[in-house]
Formats: C-alpha cells, structure tokens, sequence
C-alpha cells in the first residue's frame, strides 16, 4: 500500500462516520478542504481512543503511542499517515501533545458538569490554538472549546452503554453556537449539535442533507 492510499484509509474512515462532511465541505474553501479532513480525523483518533469502547486500556495505549508521535511531529519526524498532510505545517504539535493527559482523564470525569468543563480545558487550550495556527484564524476561546469537546464526550456515551439521554443534553444544547476560530471548527461543531439534537428526539444521530446544509452554511457564515 502507498503513503497515499494509507492516507485516504484514514480520511474515508473518519468521512464514513461523519458524512455529513460530503456537504457541509462545500463551505470551506478548496485548497482547505483535505487540510481539514486530516485535521478532524486526527481529533477523531484521539477523542475515539479517549471515549470509545468499553475497556479504556487499548484507548490509553492508543492515547500514549499519539502522544509519542506528535512530539515526533514537532521534531520533523512522522509515522501516521495523516501526518503527510499535517506534519509540515506550522502547528505546535509538542502543546497538542501536552494536552492529551488532560483528554485520557476526560473519558471518566468527577463531579459536576462544570468539573467536566474545567478537566477539558487544558485539551481545549491546546486544541484551539492549534487549530488557528492550522487555519490562520483567531483561536476559539477556551471555554467554548472546552463545551463543544464535552457535547463531542456525550455523543460517545453510548458506544460505552451510556444513554446520552441520561446526561445534561438540554444544557448543553442551550449553549450558545460556536463562534469565532476557524470555520472548520463552527462547522464539526454545528454537526455534533445537530447530531445531539436528533438523538435526544430519538432519530437517527446523522443528519440529512438538508439539514446539514443549512447547518453548516449558518455555521461557515461565523
């Protein structure tokens, strides 16, 4: 298999999950769409490997080879196919790297949802500053990522048995929209809101064409 083909695996697992994306890429400009894609694939690797199944050992391990490999990011050395496209840029792979304790702990918080948020953030901080770097925009503000990081914990619940029903979706949702970062960012987080509306109504998590278009059109607008 070539560096290429590796490289599109790992792009078309995370589009078959979100496929949303088909559309709402339309949005982003073309010289940022694979830019993006590579980039919410790796946040996808890393949250699946923090909150998905219901052993967390393999996700840990998982969790630590990534941290390994984006110091090695950061020093010009890559392994990951997603790297061919991110690797080079100008990102502080080392500080997103810095972040992923904070991410391993997140799969079981303690306390109440404000722990939660505080527990995220220093993922958060290193998420949104690489993101602007990755963009060229403002970061998001850190709480803001923090509350779309924890609607993104909840849509993982039930891969680990957990109704998302039984957590604090209403809250969440009365949060207001993203705004401000990159629109790559106001655009995956305009899906999770939507996909955490449908659940909540009991529908299928993803969402129509439709839907989405108008989502992430409303989103890109900022």
């Amino acid at each position: 298999m070539s560096e290429r083909d590796a490289l599109q695996g790992f792009l078309d697992k995370w589009r078959a999950h979100w496929p949303e994306w088909a559309v709402a890429e339309t949005f982003l400009p073309a010289t940022q769409r694979e830019r993006a894609q590579a980039w919410l694939a790796l946040r996808g690797e890393l949250m699946d490997a923090a909150w998905g199944g219901d052993d967390p050992t393999p996700g840990a391990a998982k969790l630590g080879w990534w941290t390994e490999e984006l110091e090695g990011w950061s020093r010009g050395a890559r392994r990951h196919p997603l790297g061919q496209v991110l690797q080079k840029l100008p990102v502080e792979w080392r500080a997103l790297a810095g972040g992923v304790p904070a991410l391993r702990s997140s799969r079981s918080p303690e306390g109440d949802g404000a722990a939660t948020l505080r527990g995220l953030q220093p993922f958060a901080h290193a998420l949104a500053n690489a993101s602007a770097q990755l963009f060229g925009a403002p970061p998001v503000p850190v709480s803001a990522m923090a509350e779309a990081l924890l609607a993104e914990w909840v849509l993982h619940l039930p891969e680990r048995g957990v109704p998302a029903a039984g957590t604090d979706v209403p809250s969440l949702l009365a949060k207001p929209r993203l705004r401000g970062g990159a629109a790559t960012e106001r655009i995956q987080a305009a899906l999770v809101r939507g996909r955490l509306r449908r659940t909540r109504r009991g529908r299928p998590s993803v969402m129509p064409p439709l839907v989405t278009l108008f989502a992430a059109w409303r989103a890109a607008r900022g």
